[in-house]
């Protein structure tokens, strides 16, 4: 999270923090497991009202931001997400209220998704494609029929899938190179979703599989085959929310674990006393802080649009991805058997964590992403430098 918030910008994190307090405590989350929602629209439509997904949507659309840096405020509701552990399906639903905001028609069945969305009485998920070290690749074709697009094959990874009233697909061009994306209502003949085992316990995925799935060209949302600048800007803003949640986690874990080692006493001495364990602190107050510096720098830069907003973001998703999940198993391994139970609340964040670490990509897929990055700037600058000679 920024080390300096504005007034209104800690107002509203303080709002969300209250409200996340009070409409699901830690015993509500772990009452979450059999939920086949893991959340209730009730409690999503109140969020909503907070602005929740208004916060990547111009106002003239309905939206609005806190500071003037919408992607900045959205990462303070994110990373309240992550501290709570809270269900929803703030993920999806901002990347496709920012797509529907920016290429999303200004009226007619588009633009009511987006009115739906902002007002948290609609539910969307993007099926986005899969992330690789080489680049995203899209899972599902598009191909068209007349005055009919055509869709088929499977969107593996969709958080809420079986939740959502409306998904936004990305998708190859069948007829082409060129990218896709589809506003597809769930309710679709054709479609369908088999749901899949998370170790979270409030976040749901599925698998959604378009069998010849035949919507109107209506549905293409902003130009078909024109849409990868689009979705680069969408992996974008779904890395910043992972990184933000991811760091939100981390921090509760990290504090119930201090707060754990100076009232647990052994031999008559509490935990914190102990040099070896001092050391233990020492090394994941290190990687907290890293942490909170790789998220605020890569968001800043996504907000931006800087040309380094890629590099920042694969950094910090494999930095915090990598010692996200050692510092809470650091954490569990601090409050020794109780940590293990599933009665105590710090299974919730290592769970949230570990989930965020291979959603959208891994560390590994990221460390290799930035290898790739480096590679085509360098055969850039040899182009231009050959061009100049």
């Amino acid at each position: 999270m920024l080390a300096t918030l504005s007034d209104d910008q800690e107002f509203f994190r303080q709002t969300t923090d209250r409200f996340l307090t009070e409409q699901v405590p830690r015993f509500v989350v772990r009452g979450l497991r059999d939920d086949p929602a893991g959340f209730e629209r009730p409690f999503w439509s109140r969020g909503a009202e907070l602005g929740w997904t208004s916060l990547l949507v111009d106002e003239e659309r309905g939206g609005g931001t806190i500071s003037g840096s919408g992607l900045v405020d959205l990462s303070l509701v994110a990373y309240e997400f992550g501290r709570h552990a809270a269900p929803g399906p703030l993920l999806g639903t901002n990347v496709v209220a920012w797509t529907l905001g920016a290429r999303g028609a200004a009226s007619g069945d588009q633009a009511e998704v987006l009115r739906g969305l902002l007002s948290g009485d609609v539910i969307a998920t993007w099926c986005a494609p899969l992330v690789r070290p080489e680049g995203w690749q899209a899972t599902v074709e598009a191909r068209r029929d007349g005055d009919a697009v055509v869709l088929r094959g499977e969107a593996p990874y969709v958080e809420s899938a079986g939740e959502a009233d409306q998904w936004l697909v990305t998708c190859r061009d069948g007829e082409g190179p060129g990218t896709t994306q589809v506003l597809v209502p769930a309710a679709s003949a054709g479609a369908s979703v088999v749901p899949m085992r998370s170790v979270d316990l409030s976040r749901r995925f599925g698998v959604v599989t378009f069998d010849d799935v035949v919507v109107n060209a209506d549905t293409v949302v902003g130009e078909a085959g024109a849409a990868a600048a689009d979705v680069d800007r969408q992996l974008q803003v779904l890395l910043v929310m992972l990184n933000a949640e991811s760091v939100g986690a981390m921090q509760t874990g990290f504090d119930m674990t201090v707060e754990w080692s100076f009232d647990r006493y052994t031999f008559g001495r509490p935990l914190a006393s102990y040099q070896a364990l001092k050391h233990r602190f020492a090394d994941m107050l290190s990687w907290l802080e890293a942490s909170h510096a790789a998220s605020a720098t890569s968001c800043h830069a996504a907000q931006e649009r800087h040309a380094s907003a890629d590099e920042r973001l694969s950094a910090a998703k494999a930095y915090i991805g990598e010692y996200g999940a050692e510092l809470l198993q650091d954490c569990v391994q601090m409050h020794g058997g109780i940590g293990v139970t599933f009665e105590h609340d710090l299974h919730l964040y290592l769970r949230r964590v570990l989930v965020n670490r291979s959603f959208a990509g891994s560390p590994a897929d990221h460390r290799q992403r930035i290898a790739t990055l480096w590679h085509g700037e360098a055969a850039v600058e040899e182009d231009e430098e050959g061009a100049a000679a």
